[in-house]
């Protein structure tokens, strides 16, 4: 059995990867996507690795009473149980406090044996403060400080823990979705190793050809976007005016869509028509389309997964020949179903 990834060029940044249904670190469809994307990285024998957050307490678990009304509990989970610890640390530097990050690792083995590394950062280490350690706790949960400080981690503690990781030989960082775009900030600023000042247009058109983007969400409220003050709070000084130079601010907020659009070379939707909304909403920017798929044998119920490798077996290598599914008989179908 392969245990051992090989090296990477691509790193995919996701705030949730459906990884194990057992694991509570996603929430629905974005989160399906990134896992999906990343099996589909392994069944390919793509070079890639994925970053995300560890989320120890979930997204949350859903009661409803009697009369339907719902109430929320958090998931609690051991990542010891699922994960291994990776022994390399990271930082985030956060209102001036420098928090310690450790990650867990999840293997994702594909069809070949090709594996592609998972690293879920987290911040309960001792000696972070106590509010410090819950950083990582929850998807999507707490206020806009928690989630900035949750997406400082994500896409600047990210970066600083592939290079710690010893995978200097990334070429490609890939956004999913917004909230990893502060890995832009981390780039320019290793692009500009220390040097006093703003980065040049030189520095900006580096950092712009190693990232890719993938905008989810056409409406302006599922956009994540912070005020100014809060930037400048948690990020600190020479940081906030960096993001501000870059004319990622609307309306006195930064949007982190727009920032990810600024620091990529390539930007895709999720659909036809979501490429539509997206190009009419940021009209300076091509967007384009690639429409969401599902990674096939994970999705295939075992019955039919039986039938398919009796006729088509090739279609765990390849989806395509799922089309010849056509020639199988109403009545193999019909048992499979039943």
């Amino acid at each position: 059995m392969v245990t051992t990834p090989g090296p990477a060029t691509v790193a995919y940044f996701s705030m949730e990867i459906a990884l194990d249904p057992s694991m509570p670190t996603y929430s629905g469809g974005l989160g399906v996507l990134a896992g999906d994307t990343l099996r589909a990285a392994a069944d390919l024998g793509a070079p890639m690795v994925g970053i995300t957050l560890v989320h120890r307490k979930g997204y949350f678990e859903q009661h409803l009473d009697a009369q339907g009304t719902q109430s929320e509990s958090a998931t609690d989970w051991k990542p010891e149980e699922f994960l291994e610890p990776v022994g390399p640390m990271a930082t985030a530097n956060i209102e001036g406090r420098e928090i310690r990050i450790r990650a867990w690792r999840y293997l994702i083995k594909g069809v070949r044996g090709h594996v592609v590394p998972v690293y879920l950062l987290d911040a309960a280490v001792a000696g972070n403060s106590p509010w410090d350690q819950e950083l990582t706790d929850h998807l999507y949960g707490g206020d806009a400080h928690y989630r900035l400080c949750q997406e400082v981690i994500l896409g600047m503690s990210g970066v600083e823990l592939l290079g710690n990781l010893g995978l200097a030989q990334i070429e490609t960082y890939h956004m999913n979705e917004g909230h990893a775009a502060l890995l832009t900030l981390a780039l320019v600023e290793r692009q500009m190793a220390g040097r006093p000042g703003f980065a040049n247009a030189s520095d900006l058109q580096a950092v712009r050809h190693q990232c890719v983007f993938t905008t989810h969400t056409p409406v302006p409220a599922g956009q994540d976007q912070f005020p100014r003050y809060l930037v400048h709070q948690v990020l600190g000084e020479p940081r906030a005016a960096a993001l501000e130079a870059t004319g990622a601010y609307v309306d006195g907020a930064l949007n982190m869509t727009l920032l990810a659009l600024i620091g990529s070379r390539y930007v895709n939707g999720v659909a036809m028509q979501h490429g539509e909304v997206s190009r009419s909403m940021f009209p300076k920017y091509p967007i384009r389309a690639i429409t969401n798929g599902v990674h096939a044998v994970t999705w295939t119920s075992p019955e039919f997964a039986k039938l398919y490798d009796r006729h088509i077996p090739e279609w765990r290598h390849d989806n395509l020949y799922l089309r010849y599914a056509i020639g199988i008989s109403t009545g193999e179908v019909r048992e499979a179903h039943s």
